[in-house]
């Protein structure tokens, strides 16, 4: 795996997490992680099933003042698929919402992406392929509740203020997530990124985690066409 830099963001500007928000990710990734087990077990079960290759996905991502660490996932694609597809496709998403003077295109993801595995789909749309970030939220590489970690390749496409959203810890769900997610724009999420930056705290976090269940089965509706 290719050697990521970090990015030369202002250290002084990183927004540490609070005791309380840093006590909320360790009981919740705790409990999660127990919980969850065997829901993790019978898809790792599924994914060596339907494709060969590990279960889970390993991605470098961006974190909090620019610093990379390593993202886990479920796998959903055929191993060592082609990300050049994936990289086109973001830098047009944020070029649009840059240049069109609007809010730009929706963040929908690839449709009928011949990379994705048998019901990788389903895994994705239901965001259980998002489970293992638990382990990072308890390494504290991420939060419960915060901004979309993004690829190095995402952030070579940011304007000078996008990368506001790399001054907080990432999280696992957010202010978008719950807002709308794949039905808003690049600019769109930038917006909510930074809206709940500017008043994040372990009462919002709980919140959003509330309303992130409801968002889900949203997500599921919109992908079947209800």
């Amino acid at each position: 795996m290719a050697k990521i830099n970090t990015l030369p963001l202002n250290p002084l500007l990183v927004q540490p997490l609070s005791p309380g928000k840093r006590l909320l990710d360790i009981v919740g990734a705790s409990v999660g992680l127990i919980v969850l087990s065997p829901l993790f077990l019978l898809i790792a079960l599924f994914i060596k099933t339907v494709s060969p290759g590990p279960v889970f996905f390993k991605q470098q991502r961006i974190g909090a003042g620019g610093k990379p660490f390593l993202f886990w996932k479920f796998r959903t694609m055929r191993v060592n698929a082609d990300t050049h597809v994936h990289q086109k496709y973001l830098a047009e998403l944020i070029k649009s919402s840059e240049s069109s003077g609007g809010p730009g295109k929706p963040m929908n993801k690839l449709e009928n992406d011949p990379r994705v595995i048998p019901l990788g789909k389903y895994l994705r749309k239901s965001c259980l392929d998002e489970l293992p970030q638990l382990i990072n939220v308890l390494r504290g590489e991420m939060s419960l509740v915060g901004p979309r970690p993004p690829i190095p390749y995402e952030v070579q496409e940011y304007a000078m203020w996008h990368k506001e959203r790399l001054d907080i810890v990432p999280g696992m769900t957010g202010l978008w997530q719950v807002s709308g997610k794949n039905r808003l724009s690049f600019t769109e999420m930038l917006r909510l990124d930074i809206r709940y930056m500017n008043k994040a705290n372990v009462w919002t976090d709980l919140k959003i985690l509330f309303k992130t269940p409801a968002a889900i089965v949203q997500q599921i509706r919109d992908a079947a066409g209800y």
